[in-house]
């Protein structure tokens, strides 16, 4: 069997009433590849007059990777971009030694009903990255390569897979798809990279023969063949890349090897040194409970 280890998350909210469900970290395994950090939000259905926004926050230490199946986002940061974030669209925002970053409701969908629906995933920057540049790429939808495998339709959102390659740039090797599989079909995934997960998006499905539950996320054994099966039409994501280069610390939005960087991020933004997003006025504090390095 090439299953290793479920993970069944946890529900967290963000505020106002905004639950995602997070994967990882977990107790069991804290990164698949450099992903350290897996939440799925939605689908919701955002009424006129809600806000779900996420005020300005900063990171370091780490690239968040944001995909949406439904919906808008608007994302500004201390660089200065601005960017719609839109389906089937791979946002990369690099952290490095530090960015700030809102996450807002499109202004022309405040007053209209829609649902917000996808995942964002934070990849560990490689020790010797950690402390680069700021950066944030946008990958148009339309760039992101596509093929059809036996009876599923593919996307190459990040890495290489099936002789398709992403434009999408990282610092360390990496494997994210996006797979619809067709009714009663069946899909063989080679082992395409050191370390592989499985997670559906929206329907149970099974792994070489072994029933899932949906939204579970399923590590599979390194090095093994899977075949994956469902019994109505299923989306799930892949997910992996080589092991991450040493355990990392996350503690809030920072991520980093080293426990006296998060102490100094901590200060920074308590300081607000670490950057500004044109035009916000707001910001999300400190949690009142700071970081203690043991």
């Amino acid at each position: 069997m090439s299953v290793q280890i479920k993970l069944t998350g946890h529900n967290k909210d963000l505020g106002g009433g905004f639950m995602v469900r997070r994967l990882l970290p977990a107790a069991q395994k804290q990164a698949v590849g450099p992903f350290l950090f897996f939440d799925h939000f939605g689908p919701v259905t955002v009424q006129p007059g809600e806000n779900h926004d996420v005020r300005p926050h900063p990171h370091i230490g780490l690239a968040t990777v944001t995909y949406l199946f439904e919906g808008a986002i608007m994302h500004r940061d201390s660089l200065g971009y601005e960017q719609r974030i839109e389906p089937g669209a791979i946002n990369w925002m690099t952290a490095g030694r530090g960015i700030v970053h809102s996450e807002r409701g499109p202004e022309d969908l405040r007053t209209k009903t829609y649902v917000n629906h996808g995942i964002q995933l934070w990849a560990a920057l490689p020790v010797a990255h950690e402390e680069v540049a700021p950066a944030f790429v946008h990958t148009p939808a339309a760039d992101i390569p596509e093929l059809v495998v036996g009876g599923a339709e593919v996307r190459v959102l990040i890495g290489e897979a099936f002789g398709k390659t992403s434009p999408v740039a990282t610092f360390a090797p990496a494997l994210y798809l996006d797979v619809q599989l067709k009714a009663g079909g069946t899909f063989e995934m080679p082992p395409l990279a050191p370390e592989l997960a499985i997670y559906s998006v929206d329907s149970d499905f099974e792994v070489d023969g072994e029933a899932v539950e949906a939204h579970t996320l399923v590590l599979l054994e390194p090095g093994v063949a899977a075949s994956i099966s469902a019994s109505q039409a299923t989306r799930f994501m892949v997910l992996g890349g080589e092991p991450l280069d040493g355990h990392r610390l996350m503690w809030w939005n920072f991520v980093s090897s080293r426990k006296e960087r998060i102490v100094q991020a901590s200060d920074d933004w308590a300081a607000q040194t670490i950057g500004q997003v044109d035009g916000e006025t707001e910001f999300i504090p400190l949690p009142e409970r700071r970081f203690i390095p043991g």
